[in-house]
């Protein structure tokens, strides 16, 4: 069997009807779905089925929303897998920004419950993080990694501006003071980017601006019960490897204002004999990303309108030799 892990999307992977065809299809889904809702004592399940698409975008929706059907996924896999008698267990786990709540839920390390009422305050908190300086993140496409100290000295008169994601080779999103984001996009191409673009959003996710949100969570954080992870979460900033509850509490607090460096998690867990990556959860955003990371491992997104039931099962179908 291949040596596995399981990753999840962040936020961004939301769209209107996200994991609906699954719950019809998946009594696991259903309860999943049933489970985020009693905990946050709404129909969240509703708003992600049917929308409006400009409620379930807002950050206190959208976060609960992906991490409920991130775990419904999960749950429809493990169901169709136990159906088969197919033992998948993997060798890490990894969530993209948001997508480390998920994580945390499928390696046991919280409760489902407590991830999405989590999950909503975090969305609070970084909406009103930093408030009275306005935020900004943009996206930076074709830019040399080299050339990236200089790309923030460009915004660093203007405020404060860092990376906030180094998704893959050539693309990296940055964060902090909308003055300081918008003059490095200004001249990314004289550093031979082939674009910059300002993302339609308010919160400078991962930058010294969630300092105010890193503090709120700490408390929030603070009574909730963690538990060893049943394998190796990977850290978003540098990659190394969670093992402890206290350690997966740090990761949710610390990664609000430190970058994730989804380049060196791809390439700490392909170095570590991981083969095979299976993004569970809505969208492929991760899947593309992998792709370009690393030439030498096979990828299955579940996420698969086509599929029976809305969801692509790797080992099953052949989904896995992507």
């Amino acid at each position: 069997m291949d040596r596995i892990a399981f990753v999840f999307p962040g936020q961004g992977s939301q769209s209107v009807g996200m994991g609906k065809t699954l719950v019809e299809a998946s009594p696991a889904a259903a309860a999943v779905m049933a489970e985020a809702d009693k905990a946050l004592g709404e129909q969240i399940s509703d708003l992600t089925f049917n929308g409006p698409a400009e409620q379930l975008d807002l950050t206190v929706n959208a976060q609960p929303a992906i991490v409920a059907v991130s775990i419904a996924f999960l749950a429809a896999l493990r169901e169709r897998w136990e159906a088969a008698g197919v033992g998948i267990e993997p060798a890490y786990i990894a969530g993209h920004s948001l997508g480390q709540y998920s994580a945390m839920v499928a390696a046991g390390v919280i409760s489902l419950g407590d991830a999405v009422r989590l999950v909503r305050e975090r969305g609070r908190q970084m909406q009103a993080s930093g408030q009275g300086r306005s935020g900004a993140m943009a996206a930076i496409i074709g830019l040399d990694d080299e050339r990236i100290p200089e790309l923030l000295a460009l915004g660093a008169p203007f405020g404060s501006v860092t990376v906030a994601n180094r998704n893959s080779p050539g693309q990296i999103v940055i964060s902090g003071d909308r003055a300081a984001v918008e003059a490095a996009v200004a001249g990314v191409k004289d550093l031979g980017a082939r674009r910059g673009i300002v993302l339609p959003v308010s919160v400078a996710a991962h930058s010294s601006l969630m300092a105010e949100a890193a503090q709120g969570m700490t408390r929030v954080l603070a009574p909730i019960a963690f538990s060893a992870p049943s394998a190796p979460l990977v850290a978003n900033s540098d990659a190394h490897p969670i093992t402890t509850g206290e350690e997966a509490r740090a990761e949710l607090i610390e990664h609000l204002t430190r970058g994730v460096d989804w380049v060196t998690a791809v390439e700490r867990m392909a170095g570590d004999g991981v083969t095979t990556f299976v993004e569970v959860g809505p969208g492929k955003v991760l899947t593309g990303l992998i792709k370009r990371i690393s030439t030498e491992v096979t990828t299955a997104a579940t996420d698969e309108a086509t599929a029976p039931g809305g969801i692509a099962v790797p080992f099953l179908d052949g989904s896995a030799a992507a």
